[in-house]
């Protein structure tokens, strides 16, 4: 039997409950993971509230680590015994073991632990699609990041500065302000109610970042549209401070002739070979140091406790469910 954490009903981190489910043998082209390490995600948090339905088995969650147990026919790739990672649907990771198609897993060299890497899986995967597919970032290039302390935040600041680019980071905190400057932000904002867009303004001389990465929604995505500079980019990737307003084309341009992208990394992963190079990227960017994976731990039995930290904010950085 696995153990699984279940959603009784859309709503708040008190509809996951812990449950037991027996599991087929894993069908042709699949395999069975046994789960050590399962990374939580904003993305879960929006499974558990319903904006994005979950199937019929309920249980959220779009990645962990763990070692093959066993493997259906037609699999040849991976064997019984391998250390594999693996991010993307079909959804269904906050599980003890579970059954998944075969080319999702990606094989985990000795040196990185199953708990780092499903602390940085999805969020550099998503970092990886921010960083070269939405635009290309390198030197000479000024972003704007908010929520520079959070998972994705520390992980996009740390690859961009990485990469050459000056960032500019929003936090809530002086506290988050050092973690944001510790993973490289060369500005940090502090302050919930700041007026980020005069001081990104003041930071780059009146022109403007040249990417902005708004993972908050709610009223600061239209604030976040005054950061960029002409045929500049925003990146709007969440909504933690609420569902996002309607926004008239005209706001975009053509006075101010910016663009507008709502990327999603699940459709990012489900094209093979874009998940197969960022997973790649990602594995061999922890290796190098330019990405950390020091997560929070959780028992499994407590995802409703990281949902509530998680939405809350008062963790910082990543998150993962220990099995």
């Amino acid at each position: 039997m696995a153990e699984i954490i279940r959603l009784k009903a859309p709503g708040g981190a008190d509809q996951l409950e812990v449950a037991s489910v027996a599991l087929p043998p894993p069908a042709a082209g699949e395999i069975r993971l046994r789960q050590t390490a399962i990374g939580v995600n904003f993305i879960d948090i929006y499974q558990r509230l319903g904006l994005y339905p979950l199937p019929e088995a309920r249980i959220p969650g779009v990645e962990a680590a763990g070692v093959v147990s066993s493997v259906g026919a037609d699999v040849s790739a991976v064997k019984v015994g391998d250390r594999i990672a693996y991010a993307g649907s079909p959804v269904g990771a906050y599980a003890s073991e579970r059954n998944l198609p075969a080319w999702r897993a990606v094989k985990l060299p000795d040196d990185l632990s199953d708990e780092v890497v499903a602390s940085v899986f999805v969020k550099g995967i998503t970092a990886h699609m921010l960083l070269n597919r939405i635009a290309s970032v390198g030197r000479g290039t000024t972003i704007l990041v908010h929520s520079a302390a959070g998972g994705l935040g520390q992980l996009l600041v740390r690859w961009a500065s990485h990469l050459g680019a000056v960032v500019i980071g929003t936090v809530g905190s002086e506290a988050k302000a050092a973690t944001a400057r510790a993973a490289g932000a060369h500005h940090v904002i502090i302050g919930r109610d700041a007026d980020f867009a005069r001081e990104v303004a003041e930071l780059t001389g009146q022109r403007g970042v040249d990417v902005a990465y708004d993972g908050v929604g709610g009223t600061t995505l239209r604030k976040t549209l005054g950061c960029v500079r002409p045929f500049g980019v925003v990146a709007s990737i969440g909504q933690a401070g609420g569902p996002i307003p309607p926004l008239d084309a005209e706001e975009l341009g053509p006075r101010r002739s910016i663009m507008l992208a709502r990327p999603s990394v699940m459709a990012y992963m489900n094209d093979a070979e874009s998940y197969r190079a960022a997973a790649e990227a990602v594995l061999a960017a922890i290796a190098a140091g330019i990405l950390k994976g020091d997560g929070k731990p959780y028992g499994l039995s407590e995802a409703a406790r990281a949902h509530t930290d998680l939405e809350s904010g008062r963790s910082s950085g990543a998150l993962y469910l220990k099995v």
